[in-house]
């Protein structure tokens, strides 16, 4: 018998899918067009009397349209595993059990930030990778991370005015360049934001990029000391040069495809920082960086050496939500967490009852990736 779906066991990722190529704001409008599309999961923030999270989720499907069986955002993906080794040097931070000595197994999944399958890979797409390590005693840890260094929009508030801002005028099918004008220029800390992610340079894969939390945390240690964070698993990989357009006939799949071949020459490994914040460092709002000079933490070693197409039992159907998180860690005031989480939920629940499709990433007889 199909036990009843789990709406812990789905993805739909909350950052901003489609591209980022922002060479100034005077491309806003259409990235801003973007950014909303991913943002429309932000459910959670807004007053029952105004909008619910199932409305959230019906403007998401109206701008990137109903895909049946695959997630509404972070649609293209695969699914990947290895093992966590931790140093010991976060159990001074936090009691969590991830941070003792040790070597802890470790499942998730690549994905680039689009909310429609079969788009072709580029070099400026947002990447993420999402992990959930299992730990002793039933407890998870899931976590979703972006290639980016801010999110674009700090209060449900401004996401509103983003979608109404970069809406597409039915007589040009574009936004209204005025309109976004006026936007951007009475929200600046949404214009900030949008520069600092579009002006950073694009790693070429999904090897070589570093992933942050972008949302700050909690650590919480065995002596009661609360200490705010933020984690980034930093690349190991030394390719780090700007991404070149692909000569002839791309394939539309070549970061995932890049990804496997890397792989098959050997793991690939992410160190786990986290970054310490200070008293007065922004906590609720994920659009400001903290000070360059904040102390980091080396945690550990991620190390992935397993890539598959997604397929049932592996990560197709798990749900990266960053509010499943073990006694040490807890969720700061952002509260863009609740709002994930609640929308997700939403989320599964009508992509358990769709036919499931096919992993649109595929591998070559699914021989083609590390086994």
């Amino acid at each position: 018998m199909q036990s009843e779906p789990d709406p812990s066991k789905d993805t739909y990722r909350l950052w901003p899918p489609g591209p980022r190529l922002l060479a100034a704001l005077g491309a806003s409008a259409l990235v801003a067009l973007a950014l909303a599309g991913g943002l429309a999961y932000a459910g959670g923030l807004f007053t029952p009397g105004r909008l619910t999270q199932r409305a959230i989720v019906d403007t998401f499907q109206k701008i990137n349209g109903v895909h049946p069986g695959f997630r509404r955002n972070h649609t293209k993906g695969a699914c990947i595993a290895g093992h966590f080794e931790s140093n010991g040097a976060g159990q001074r931070l936090s009691k969590a059990v991830v941070f003792a000595p040790g070597t802890l197994p470790v499942t998730g999944r690549f994905a680039v930030a689009v909310g429609k399958p079969f788009v072709p890979d580029n070099k400026t797409q947002v990447r993420s990778l999402a992990l959930r390590f299992e730990l002793p005693g039933g407890e998870e840890w899931r976590t979703g991370m972006n290639d980016i260094p801010v999110f674009p929009v700090p209060t449900a508030q401004d996401f509103t005015g983003l979608m109404t801002a970069t809406a597409p005028d039915p007589a040009t099918g574009k936004p209204d360049p005025a309109r976004v004008s006026a936007f951007f220029g009475a929200h600046p800390e949404v214009a900030a934001a949008l520069k600092r992610i579009t002006g950073r340079p694009f790693a070429s894969g999904f090897a070589n990029a570093s992933y942050n939390s972008l949302d700050a945390f909690r650590f919480v240690a065995a002596d009661g000391t609360v200490t705010p964070v933020r984690w980034a698993m930093m690349a190991v990989d030394p390719d780090v040069a700007e991404p070149a357009d692909q000569p002839g006939t791309p394939d539309p799949d070549y970061l995932f495809d890049d990804l496997a071949a890397r792989l098959a020459r050997g793991p690939v490994e992410w160190h786990l920082v986290a970054t310490i914040g200070q008293p007065g460092d922004p906590t609720a709002d994920a659009t400001l960086p903290w000070p360059d000079d904040r102390q980091k933490v080396d945690l550990g070693t991620l190390t992935i050496d397993h890539i598959e197409a997604e397929a049932a039992g592996n990560c197709r159907d798990v749900n990266f939500d960053p509010l499943v998180l073990p006694a040490g860690i807890e969720p700061s005031d952002d509260p863009l967490l609740s709002a994930r989480s609640a929308a997700y939920s939403v989320s599964f629940t009508r992509r358990a009852g769709e036919p499931k499709s096919p992993s649109e990433v595929q591998f070559p007889a699914q021989g083609g990736a590390p086994q």
